[in-house]
């Protein structure tokens, strides 16, 4: 090859090399105008077997969003109950270059680490429905001691003239883990303590099965005549132990809840439950994903988190608290009906129907 042969094909490497590299400075820039993790949201839901997180709160919080940031992304996984796979779920959101994180911990302590992971890298993290620990942005729940005085109350309405210092009531709580079930804990112990005797109290660690099992204990300890009550800190764990009840022989008994699951309103259509607390998921979830747009967005959120709580590691978070609401049979139509929740044709199909028309939901 001469020299002049050489000096062009040097020259032609020299321009396609330029040209290569100015290719992918611009690609990379597009990238960044585009919003590549610029504009995503993490969401992070605890388990699987609570009803609500799969079929209301994650669809809602998305809507939400949507509207409110038209090319925002949210990415969505969960933990289905296991703590470890949930800090694997956060380190995948922060390789994923999301700007904010919105969660709800499965376990509020051991997620604290990753959290400061988060933060460290400079996302901003949202505890949703548990105040998880460690530096979050904001927190949105309920006011979760006023649920807890809700179902004790409710319990105590359903007793009646039965509600005395000696009658015998079994308390199954969440699980420790979830900071939510002491809260619940605490405003039943308000309600419930010195009206009537808790006779009988352990965690159901949100099982069902477990919560069966605590309650097959109960009545072996107790025996089945002697139990006035039962306090269930949510739908699910009912669920098991009206299953139990029934299987002991033992009806007519008030039987807590909590979240409005369809199960958990049908059981009160049928008699089997006397109560639940229904949480409104759309709002929580539409002021999740509020909150969430604005910290992308760099906005204020003192509107919105107009209240201050202090999470197990001591951190004094921003919250943004709504208003539980007890649900009888009363007031089924005017609740969740209401809200278009669910359809009377869902909660009295099959096996209720007759149960509703002496409810008079049909």
């Amino acid at each position: 090859m001469n020299a002049m042969m050489r000096r062009v094909v040097i020259g032609t490497t020299a321009v396609s090399m330029a040209l290569a590299v100015a290719a992918c400075g611009k690609a990379g820039d597009d990238d960044k105008d585009s919003g590549s993790g610029d504009k995503t949201i993490g969401l992070l839901l605890p388990d699987s077997v609570t009803a609500r997180y799969e079929k209301f709160d994650k669809p809602f919080f998305v809507a939400k969003v949507k509207e409110l940031c038209s090319d925002c992304k949210v990415e969505y996984a969960n933990a289905a109950g296991d703590a470890a796979k949930q800090a694997q779920q956060v380190s995948s959101m922060i390789t994923k270059g999301v700007k904010v994180i919105v969660v709800s911990a499965q376990d509020s302590a051991a997620i604290k680490s990753s959290i400061k992971t988060a933060v460290d890298k400079g996302i901003k993290v949202v505890a949703y429905d548990r105040l998880a620990q460690g530096p979050v942005s904001a927190y949105v729940s309920f006011d979760n001691v006023k649920v807890g005085e809700l179902q004790g109350e409710a319990l105590l309405a359903s007793l009646g003239a039965k509600a005395t210092p000696k009658s015998k009531v079994v308390m199954i709580n969440g699980d420790d883990a979830d900071p939510n079930a002491g809260q619940f804990k605490e405003g039943a112990h308000k309600a419930l303590d010195g009206k009537v005797d808790i006779a009988y109290e352990q965690s159901g660690l949100w099982k069902d099965t477990v919560a069966a099992q605590k309650m097959s204990a109960a009545i072996t300890q107790l025996g089945a005549k002697n139990i006035a009550g039962v306090y269930a800190a949510n739908d699910g764990m009912a669920g098991g132990i009206a299953n139990t009840l029934k299987g002991a022989g033992i009806s007519g008994i008030p039987l807590t809840g909590q979240d409005a699951e369809l199960a958990g309103i049908q059981r009160i259509v049928a008699g089997t439950q006397s109560s639940t607390v229904y949480k409104a998921f759309k709002p929580e979830a539409d002021a999740a994903a509020q909150i969430a747009v604005n910290l992308l967005d760099g906005k204020s959120i003192d509107s919105l988190a107009t209240e201050t709580l202090t999470s197990g590691s001591g951190d004094k978070v921003p919250s943004q608290l709504l208003t539980p609401v007890s649900v009888t049979k009363a007031n089924i139509a005017d609740t969740v009906v209401k809200d278009k929740l669910y359809t009377v044709a869902e909660i009295c199909a099959g096996e209720f129907a007759a149960a509703c028309k002496t409810a008079g939901l049909q």
